[in-house]
């Protein structure tokens, strides 16, 4: 079966063309680490099967990232095969300069041109001109269009039949006269005689990779650096040459520009802009909304499936622990997560539009300065706002990272950011003890989060993992309605990944929880004969190291311990614990009124819930995130990024357990005295150290010296 190597830059539509060609859904995004990998599908084009491969986009062929790597050395091992290179036709003269790069390589190439979201096109394009000056065919096509995508599979076919190289760009002839081309291309000694231009081109730009495979000894070479920049003007003016002659500009403004963007990029209102966003987000989800449909679909679970499940399991078998597994174990525990089914459908509905509308690329320009002082890069703001969702895929994004240490930071931090499963437990814990003001809570549980990340960031910055400086190209889309195909999908696989996760992962967890709290070490049912359960007994022997926290019961440490196979788990195993009715009314309401008994097995107070949570949120991460970590950053830097969770998770829970209790005892004005002056003599103290420092130093240089 032939291959067929999907090529383009960030957000060219490659993505989207590889869903339409294979009848595929992969995630469609506005930047880099969409697609961290090669993803490759079966088509059918003209009666033959091909494989197609979704390359991660690159702007040239020399690498300057993990992903940009995977794309370069799958082009350099598979020049022979047919090559679609998908440009967009609103920036066709930048999308050109990796076509160069595959001409240089003497590739076949199949140069597709996207029209996608150009109802109002900035440019128009000669074809035929282009294919005389380009030597390869070119098709102009919209992505979504079924017709386009027949005519594409009949042209791909054909192409993969008759092999085409196009025309080697005529500044090569300039090169080749230049005496530094001449002794690196006669000192090669390569197997592929006909890239000998090209990897003297790639040796001449630095390229390292391709050094090392060509063995050439640099240090004998008298290399200017000035070589990389000659190199790409030349190719410019070569684009512009071409350009000139096929494109037509029609609208004067640049594409992706927007009068919108003086406010929402404005250095003081971008980032208070995207906090009142997220607020509203919350709002809506956890609140208004989300809350309506979720009591909904409560009732729903609990008198229609759950009621009715059970009394038929009772009707027919009379074994009190198997009525227990359904009634407890399995109708209360999933029936707890299940509920909030519509909260998490529209938290990724918001993202999905905010995203789809081309703010999320903003973003990530407005954060960019703020990374840099961190070590981190703006393409750290995909990974981090992608950790909202699920920490394992977000976690996979980091390795486009070009700065090693960058990559294993950006790693490190995803677990801090607030995922989608942990959503449940703000909303049982928070809503029993804080009502209305749980949207405060649950904000700043989120902006938490963000902010230990960011202090972490900079000690690591300051010690461990400094970084290097990195290259951040970023390419705006403009602004658009968001497609709703595309939001639904987006919706369609987070809801699938949910319902997967709870009718596998979850199911199971529940069920082996269950079964460890109704057993004991003897396999006696416990509710039967009054005894401990291997949990409890588990539970009772770790809860004195949480009772600082405030929560020192077997029943919220063993439901810590379930959370690490997956956080939602921690309210299913609450629901266990206390014994959930399922014939009792809403499930919800159930788990919030048990925990605020004290005879129930988890119990909180208003101090320890809020404690509670903020362990869950930064604890440890599930075991899936932990897996990607070890595969991303390595065994060494995930225990030590695991051993950091726990410790911080740690501290501040008992910092906000006594805070809370102390402003609860003396008042928030006496809290808000004591920290003024705490910050008054800190300040003091620092003026002194400074102060006595400076006496051994020269008041004229600044430095300390012997007179």
């Amino acid at each position: 079966m032939k291959e067929i190597l999907l090529i383009g830059n960030p957000n060219t539509g490659k993505t989207t063309l590889f869903n339409n060609l294979t009848k595929s859904n992969e995630h469609i995004g506005n930047w880099h680490g969409v697609t961290v990998e090669e993803k490759r599908k079966k088509f059918n084009a003209g009666g033959e099967d091909f494989e197609l491969v979704d390359l991660p986009g690159i702007y040239s062929l020399t690498a300057l990232s993990f992903e940009e790597q995977v794309a370069v050395d799958y082009i350099l091992n598979g020049s022979d095969k047919l090559m679609i290179n998908i440009c967009d036709l609103n920036n066709l003269q930048r999308n050109l300069y990796l076509t160069l790069g595959l001409l240089e390589l003497g590739a076949n190439i199949l140069l597709a041109i996207n029209t996608m979201g150009s109802k109002k096109p900035f440019n128009e394009v000669d074809v035929h001109k282009l294919k005389e000056e380009l030597g390869v065919e070119v098709f102009l096509f919209n992505a979504s269009s079924k017709k386009d995508i027949l005519e594409l599979k009949l042209l791909i076919k054909k192409m993969s039949d008759k092999p085409k190289k196009g025309i080697m760009p005529s500044y090569i002839k300039k090169l080749e006269n230049c005496q530094e081309f001449k002794l690196i291309k006669n000192s090669l000694n390569v197997k592929e005689k006909d890239r000998l231009n090209f990897y003297t081109i790639k040796i001449l730009e630095n390229d390292q990779k391709i050094i090392e495979k060509c063995g050439f000894n640099n240090k004998n070479s008298k290399l200017n650096a000035d070589f990389i920049q000659k190199i790409a003007k030349i190719r410019y003016e070569y684009i512009t040459c071409i350009s000139e002659k096929v494109i037509k500009k029609i609208q004067k403004r640049a594409y992706g520009e927007s009068k919108i963007d003086k406010i929402i990029l404005n250095r003081f209102l971008s980032i208070p802009i995207f906090l009142g966003i997220m607020a509203l987000i919350f709002y809506l989800t956890f609140f208004s909304v989300g809350a309506f449909f979720s009591s909904i679909l409560s009732d729903f679970i609990q008198n229609v499936i759950g009621a009715n499940l059970v009394n038929f399991i009772a009707s027919v078998c009379d074994i009190p622990w198997v009525i227990g597994l359904f009634e407890n174990g399995i109708v209360a525990g999933l029936g707890s997560i299940l509920s909030f089914l519509p909260q998490v459908v529209l938290l990724f509905f918001f993202l999905s539009i905010l995203e789809d509308s081309g703010y999320l690329a903003r973003l990530a320009f407005s954060f960019e300065d703020i990374f840099k002082k961190l070590g981190l890069s703006g393409k750290s703001v995909y990974t981090l706002l992608m950790g909202f969702g699920c920490s394992a895929t977000a976690a996979l994004t980091a390795r486009n990272m070009e700065d090693k240490n960058s990559k294993i930071k950006t790693a490190m931090l995803t677990p801090y950011m607030s995922c989608s499963a942990k959503l449940p437990i703000y909303a049982v814990l928070g809503g029993a003890f804080f009502g209305a003001s749980n949207i405060f809570i649950v904000f700043s549980l989120y902006l938490l989060g963000v902010v230990v990340a960011i202090i972490l960031s900079m000690i690591l910055e300051k010690t461990a993992l400094k970084s290097k400086n990195q290259s951040f190209i970023l390419e705006f889309p403009p602004y658009r309605m968001p497609s709703f195909k595309r939001v639904l999908n987006i919706i369609g696989d987070n809801l699938k990944q949910f319902i997967i996760r709870i009718g596998s992962v979850i199911f199971a967890m529940n069920i082996i929880v269950w079964l460890l709290g109704s057993f004991s070490f003897s396999f006696t049912y416990v509710p039967d004969t009054g005894g401990v359960s291997m949990l409890e007994s588990i539970g009772k022997f770790l809860a004195p190291i949480f009772i600082p926290l405030g929560f020192g019961n077997w029943g919220a440490t063993s439901a810590l311990i379930a959370g690490l196979v997956a956080k939602e788990v921690i309210v299913s195993s609450i629901a266990i614990f206390n014994g959930i009715d399922v014939n009792a009314g809403s499930m919800t309401e159930q788990v919030q009124s048990s925990i605020l008994n004290p005879n129930s097995a988890v119990y909180f107070t208003p101090a320890s819930a809020l404690s509670y949570m903020v362990f869950c949120l930064i604890y440890m991460p599930c075991i899936a995130t932990m897996s990607v970590l070890n595969k991303e950053i390595g065994t060494k830097w995930t225990v030590i990024s695991i051993i950091i969770e726990l410790v911080i998770a740690y501290l501040l829970s008992l910092v906000v357990y006594n805070l809370y209790n102390f402003i609860n005892i003396f008042g928030f004005g006496y809290f808000a005295i004591l920290l003024i002056g705490l910050i008054i003599i800190g300040v003091s103290v620092t003026f002194i150290i400074k102060h006595l420092k400076s006496k051994d130093k020269c008041k004229v240089c600044g430095y300390k010296c012997k007179n």
